[in-house]
């Protein structure tokens, strides 16, 4: 080690934290992580990504159980609200536990070593952990890896108080359903939370500055889940500006820009994350953070300190858990082994709200912008023998298809499993396949994995 304490500290033990310490152990270098927090996981496991996505799960299947051979829009009864919401957040508990119990036993079997405590930067390749206790202690590393992850942005002007005006932390700890609730923002933890509430029994209503919700995805696309979202008593206020959010004894009330006036039991803001950098004293390290509080990073997610690394949502977009997992095998790889990073073309995103929608590839926007020449192909789950069996009556699949080479340009799925589903388009694409390969396999019936051959065969008959 050179005189290190260690090859290589990872601070932070979210999804690229663990990823890093787990491949660095495995190559057998002598590995510890920092977390701060009594608990492992980050923001992806304890506040974010596991908890929100399991209590869409318990919503999801409340919704569906409701709703069975009825619409959405079908209100749960308000007298067993409370108990269908204790139900989904013992769910969530649950799984949060139990991950954290699989995590916590798959570090120790790989050797990784836990420190608890706030690490910041005492030099270049030094760090001082304050403990639980405010013990302090200097530890050095080869490398380091800064994986601590993000925040909810929270404005000055917004009166949060984790009861009536919630971030996306604070209401995963909600223990009283509301009546109402005010939804501000359009992006994907806004829609998210709005489907997850709705399904629950609230009656929502999203506030956003954009025309459209998710305003980057294609309008098609877009217009499916906002046919959903009227189906369960959501209602879009779009191109809508804030002027005041004020508490009320009653809840919470919001003055728009045209005068209109909106009341409900809560309010979530949720309308971007900003990094967790404050305690790092990054100056210390020779690192500095741009005017928007990121750190530049080159390809190999290096800093202007080559042995300084930074992964995960501390890296800016996409911030996924999936690509902070590959970020942090990655940039081990290259501390180590020197291995150049390979480009990540093929990145699936999903987004859980009720329906799932999840993409690969270019959208039509995009093909657009550079003036590519294209088909798109559509295919109904409602076309489908599946489809009809779940009754799911909005699900779609989208392919774009080059004119020209036939290649596969983009997938856009909405509808149920579409996190799973899009990653036969996305193999299809990294394995650069042809529209004519989809036409000509054969999928299982009755599946909705059909909807690539309908859509691959709509692409043919205009390719000709």
């Amino acid at each position: 080690m050179s005189g290190f304490d260690y090859d290589l500290l990872v601070i932070g033990s979210g999804p690229g934290g663990q990823s890093a310490a787990i491949n660095a152990a495995r190559l057998g270098k002598c590995v510890a992580i920092v977390e701060r927090k009594p608990y492992l996981g980050g923001v992806s496991l304890q506040t974010g990504t596991m908890p929100s996505k399991a209590l869409r799960e318990a919503a999801y299947v409340t919704s569906r159980s409701a709703s069975l051979g009825m619409r959405l829009s079908k209100r749960i009864q308000p007298d067993n609200n409370v108990n269908y919401l204790a139900d989904a957040l013992s769910q969530k508990d649950s799984v949060i536990d139990q991950t954290h119990s699989r995590l916590l036993e798959q570090l120790m079997k790989d050797g990784v070593i836990l420190i608890p405590g706030e690490a910041g930067f005492v030099d270049e390749h030094s760090i001082q952990v304050t403990g639980p206790y405010g013990e302090q202690r200097n530890l050095s590393a080869e490398f380091i890896i800064l994986a601590t992850g993000s925040r909810p942005r929270r404005p000055a002007s917004v009166p949060f108080d984790r009861e009536r005006v919630l971030d996306s932390t604070s209401i995963l700890k909600i223990r009283r359903l509301p009546d109402s609730l005010i939804v501000v923002g359009g992006g994907v933890i806004a829609c998210e939370f709005a489907t997850i509430f709705a399904a629950l029994g609230s009656r929502i209503t999203l506030i956003d500055t954009h025309e459209q919700i998710l305003s980057y995805l294609d309008a098609d696309i877009v217009t499916r889940l906002e046919d959903d979202f009227n189906d369960m008593n959501i209602s879009l206020r779009m191109e809508t500006r804030i002027s005041r959010i004020e508490r009320t004894d009653g809840g919470v009330s919001v003055l728009t820009n045209d005068g209109n006036r909106v009341l409900a039991d809560a309010l979530l803001y949720a309308q971007g994350r900003e990094p967790n950098y404050d305690p790092l004293s990054l100056d210390k390290a020779g690192l500095v953070a741009d005017d928007g509080g990121w750190v530049k990073i080159n390809e190999h997610h290096q800093t202007s300190r080559n042995h300084v690394y930074i992964i995960g949502d501390l890296a800016g977009r996409p911030s996924l858990a999936s690509t902070a997992m590959e970020q942090g095998r990655l940039a081990v790889r290259h501390a180590f082994l020197g291995e150049a990073a390979c480009k990540l073309d093929y990145l699936p995103m999903a987004i859980y709200t009720i329906p799932e929608l999840s993409y690969v590839g270019e959208t039509e926007r995009q093909l657009q912008a550079r003036s590519a020449g294209y088909v798109k192909g559509y295919a109904a789950y409602a076309d489908t023998a599946r489809g009809q069996i779940i009754g799911n009556e909005h699900g779609l699949l989208k392919l774009l298809i080059d004119s020209q080479s036939r290649e596969i340009l983009g997938v856009h799925i909405i509808g149920e499993s579409a996190s799973e589903l899009v990653h036969v388009g996305q193999m299809a694409m990294t394995c650069m396949a042809t529209v004519d390969t989809l036409a000509s396999t054969v999928f299982n019936y009755p599946t909705l994995a059909q909807c690539y051959k309908t859509a691959a065969i709509e692409c043919l008959t205009q390719l000709g």
